[in-house]
């Protein structure tokens, strides 16, 4: 009777060691361990490139089909401080009458923040539009509080609209092409090849 009491207890500790050796070898084989990088490294995505910069239209471009009427809308941020009649009266603002070509911090009697009174210069086509988009940037200091029109088709238009009240407005700023910027280096190179040709012959 105890023998076959031994018989069956060996059995038993014997499928035990099987099962046991079994699960030990198929968790080295099929195990797999993740683990985690010492450190990450951020790649950045293609799409997060640096944006193509396009160039609109010029100013003068703008301003040979600017509308005056459309400007006359955008004026209306501006008429609570200035005028632009001929002979108006000077607000918080100096009038604008005649302003394309009047020299910067001029108008008589209208007491000018220092940073106009002494800017020196002209009201060119160029300047009244750098000062209609951004004031602070173009002259700093200024007292002037308006932020600026962003929009370049909408400053060309209200400088179109100032532009009407003029007794003689300055021509507007001539559209170069580029065919013809690019002309005086064309001549330049072809000159220059020719020159070469003449020393050689010689």
């Amino acid at each position: 009777m105890s023998l076959e009491s031994n018989k069956i207890f060996a059995a038993v500790l014997s499928s035990a060691l099987l099962i046991m050796v079994i699960s030990i070898v198929a968790e080295s084989v099929f195990h797999v361990e993740h683990k985690k990088p010492a450190f990450s490294i951020e790649v950045a995505s293609e799409e997060a490139g640096e944006e193509e910069v396009v160039e609109g239209p010029s100013l003068a471009e703008l301003l040979q089909t600017a509308d005056p009427s459309k400007g006359e809308r955008q004026f209306a941020k501006c008429k609570s401080c200035h005028t632009v009649e001929k002979g108006g009266a000077d607000g918080t603002g100096p009038h604008l009458y005649g302003v394309i070509g009047r020299e910067i911090g001029h108008v008589a009697g209208f007491n000018y923040s220092g940073a106009l009174a002494g800017a020196g210069g002209t009201w060119t086509y160029e300047k009244l539009d750098e000062w209609l988009a951004s004031p602070k940037n173009t002259f700093p200091g200024t007292s002037m509080a308006f932020a600026g029109i962003r929009k370049e088709d909408q400053r060309a238009d209200l400088i179109a609209y100032l532009r009407t009240f003029h007794d003689d407005a300055p021509a507007l700023p001539e559209v170069v092409a580029e065919d013809a910027a690019a002309e005086p280096a064309a001549e330049e190179a072809a000159e220059a090849v020719e020159g070469a040709a003449e020393e050689t012959q010689e």
